[in-house]
């Protein structure tokens, strides 16, 4: 047996190793071992510490997530007042201010302010989250507070230790003995979209930004909820104390010790190189994973903010210069109910048109009547209409005391708008790789399908269009035409459409008419992916729909595929897994394959499954996922251990399972009780079949496919390709196995960069990523081609 001294050893090495590769992927976005190999390394920590409880110490990155909720949340006194920032609104406002220091500071104003001044200051993106306090003792966090009255705030320690890019012991050496360091914690755009999804697919409670998705999450009284949520925090400066000459220096120190700061920070000179500032991160903007309000503006020389000192509750040498607001008031004047090519009826509100972010909205989307009941809206209402980026405006919240007495309700309507059938609410499963349940959706869609004409022409708007079966030359009109002349009514019949039936529609001569038909007869044979996203299968977006066709090869097998093998898949969720199989089961849908079939689709089918998902269900994983009582992944291991086999542990009885080792009562009894119910165990030996059969059982061996050159990196197209469209760029470059990403970070292997590249290829060079402009990228691509 090891000694404690040993062990104690093994688990400082372990954390100090977590560690370094939590600062390398957090801090400097350069991750160095592969997420295989770091998620290794913290399940080693983990069963040492569960071995010797008596050896976990506070700053283990075991211990981000507290046990029980608490009560409520103490008060803590800033030891420093956290202040406010003055804002400015436009250039006169910011010239003022640099004006200001200038004439204190007793500084040469220049003619015109730009080049006459030697006065650096700080920029940097003013995140739009919630700041907060966090305080290290001797290198170790010991306490986060929120800024509450700026005096004093809130305890939040315990669900800022589960915030992954928080180091809970600092990286290196030097610190003071007290370390009070202020930032903002904010929720990144990804985060904040996926995580509302899920909400509004479950009928949970959404958030209206990504600010208030962050408070909400940093106020829970349960960590454990706030360690499921996408929180990051970015460090903007200290508290107390001084660890610096300036300010981009004590951010380069934060750095060096583990804090997160803004890889945009940046120095600059004067009024000349504050607005120009202004202006470049107001084009990235909208490129950003999180949300900006504006730009602050800081003295860099620390001993100059000393000698300009502090008003009342702001600091003198320091501004934020906000961007355009995205957040207006306006009156819900009506809302219609539209129609989607999945039948899903949306509410959209019609508004008094107002100005927000520079674009003038009339309209607004209102997600589902769900969303309509958690916002209590009523026509007439005064509500908060936010725009972010090219994002569709949304009405975020009511204001309640603007309510006019002849305020009237927004009831569903007893019928389709469009075609009048009935409305039938959606279903949502909720289940493991096995089991499931059936409970009420947030949708309401129409029962019509394609005799419904709004889900008719959306359909085959959709199932034409270019990263579908890409047929040029039918647009909306034509579409409108086809349809209310009732020669088509289904997407099969495109293919039987005549010259002569053509030539009767308004705009078509012999040589239109020949060049559609060409069109349509050229798109019968297409790649699996794109055939399965012009389907239009609801929650199956271009991306879903690849890793389909990779996935599992072919159509005879996603047809036949069960939720619980879906599930397995990469990235297919539990919504998407449950809209695949009953898309599939649905007899219209059968009916419309096959008279695709019929008219003489011939689909490129990848073949077979692929290679990654060669055994890759263990037998441990299978059973955890049926999600029963006391069997989570360790026991669901011990089962697998000791059985071996499936039949051995359905066949089970108590005797048997009391010799699993370390097995507790609890799991033996729900086991117990799942083995009596003959319907969930047939459904566990199908889906354990279908993973047999399908290549991804346990007992599979792991077939060693050819490794495509690319697979493991991303690539980045950005700017204008002249040889080539963009999609045939990304579509090569997938096929290498490569993924393609919309945005460059220290895990993009290549940029592409094509003609007036912008931000992409700024950010690429500061990176250091490899730049291949599109001669260089036509000759990569010929390379992989002759290999």
């Amino acid at each position: 047996m090891q000694s404690q001294e040993k062990i104690a050893g093994q688990l400082a090495q372990l954390r100090e190793q977590i560690r370094q590769y939590d600062y390398q992927y957090y801090v400097l976005d350069e991750p160095s071992v592969p997420d295989a190999e770091y998620d290794r390394l913290l399940q080693q920590l983990l069963q040492l510490e569960q071995q010797h409880p008596q050896l976990i110490t506070p700053d283990s990155p075991s211990q981000r997530v507290a046990g029980m909720p608490m009560a409520g949340f103490k008060q803590v006194n800033h030891s420093v007042p956290m202040l406010s920032l003055g804002n400015a609104f436009d250039r006169q406002q910011l010239q003022a201010f640099v004006e200001r220091i200038q004439r204190e500071l007793d500084l040469p104003l220049g003619d015109d302010l730009f080049g006459g001044s030697e006065v650096q200051f700080c920029c940097e993106p003013k995140l739009d989250g919630l700041a907060v306090s966090i305080r290290y003792e001797d290198g170790v966090l010991q306490q986060a507070a929120t800024r509450g009255d700026g005096s004093s705030g809130e305890d939040i320690t315990h669900n800022v230790r589960t915030i992954r890019n928080v180091p809970l012991r600092l990286q290196g050496s030097g610190w003071p003995q007290v370390l009070e360091v202020r930032g903002e914690v904010y929720m990144p755009k990804s985060g904040f979209e996926q995580y509302n999804r899920r909400a509004l697919a479950s009928g949970e409670r959404v958030f209206a930004n990504p600010r208030n998705a962050a408070a909400g999450s940093l106020r829970q009284l349960d960590a454990r909820i706030t360690a499921k949520r996408a929180l990051e925090f970015c460090s903007y400066g200290l508290g107390a104390g001084q660890i610096a000459d300036s300010h981009h220096q004590t951010l380069q120190q934060l750095k060096r010790w583990g804090l997160p700061v803004s890889s945009l920070a940046q120095v600059v000179s004067g009024l000349a190189g504050c607005v120009e500032y202004h202006r470049q991160l107001g084009q990235q903007r909208d490129s950003l994973d999180y949300e900006i309000d504006g730009v602050v503006f800081k003295l860099d020389d620390l001993q100059q903010q000393q000698q300009l000192g502090f008003r009342a509750r702001e600091p003198r040498w320091a501004i934020a210069y906000k961007f355009a607001a995205r957040e207006e008031l306006t009156i819900l004047q009506d809302v219609e109910f539209q129609v989607g090519r999945t039948g899903a009826v949306t509410p959209v509100a019609r508004l008094k048109p107002v100005r927000v972010g520079g674009v003038t909205v009339a309209n607004a989307t209102l997600h589902n009547m769900d969303e309509v009941e958690r916002l209590g809206l009523m026509i007439g209402d005064t509500v908060v209409i936010r725009r972010a980026g090219d994002v569709i405006p949304q009405v975020t919240s009511v204001v309640m005391e603007r309510r006019p007495a002849d305020a009237r309700p927004m009831l569903l309507p007893d019928s389709c708008p469009q075609c009048g059938s009935q409305l039938e609410r959606s279903m949502l499963g909720r289940h493991g790789k096995t089991a499931r349940q059936q409970e009420a959706g947030a949708v309401w869609r129409c029962v019509g399908r394609l005799s419904c004409p709004a889900q008719l022409k959306q359909s085959l708007l959709h199932f034409v269009s270019r990263k579908a079966m890409e047929i040029d030359g039918l647009g909306e009109k034509i579409i409108d035409q086809l349809v209310e002349r009732a020669l088509v009514a289904s997407p099969a019949d495109l293919y039987r459409l005549e010259f002569a039936q053509l030539m009767q529609l308004e705009g078509f001569a012999e040589l239109s008419s020949n060049n559609l038909l060409a069109a349509i007869a050229a798109s019968k044979r297409p790649q699996l992916a794109r055939f399965l996203y012009a389907l239009g299968i609801p929650d199956v977006g271009e991306e879903t729909a690849k890793v389909l066709a990779r996935s599992l090869g072919s159509l005879a097998r996603v047809r036949q595929a069960l939720p619980g093998t879906l599930l397995w898949l990469p990235e297919v969720g539990q919504e998407a897994a449950h809209e695949i199989y009953n898309f599939f089961r649905d007899e219209h849908n059968s009916q419309v394959l096959q008279q695709l079939h019929d008219v003489g689709i011939e689909l490129q089918d990848e073949g077979d499954i692929d290679p990654a998902l060669a055994g890759s269900v263990s037998l441990a994983q299978f059973i955890e996922q049926w999600q029963l009582p006391g069997v989570a992944k360790t026991n669901a291991a011990r089962l697998a251990e000791h059985f071996g086999e499936l039949p051995g542990l359905l066949a089970a009885d108590w005797l048997a399972l009391s010799a699993v080792p370390r097995l507790p009562e609890r799991a033996t009894n729900s086991l117990l009780q799942f083995v009596r119910e003959q319907g969930r165990v047939d459904e566990v030996l199908r889906a354990e079949q279908q993973l047999l059969d399908f290549g991804m059982h346990w007992s599979c061996s792991k077939q060693q496919g050819e490794q495509l050159p690319l697979a493991g990196q991303t690539w980045v197209l950005t700017g204008t390709l002249q040889q080539m469209k963009r999609n045939q760029a990304k579509e090569q470059l997938e096929q290498l196995g490569a993924k393609v990403a919309g945005s460059v970070s220290a895990k993009t292997t290549v940029v592409v960069a094509g003609e007036a590249a912008g931000s992409k290829l700024q950010r690429a060079l500061e990176l250091g990523i490899e730049v291949l402009d599109e001669d260089q990228f036509i000759q990569r691509l010929a390379e992989f081609d002759g290999a």
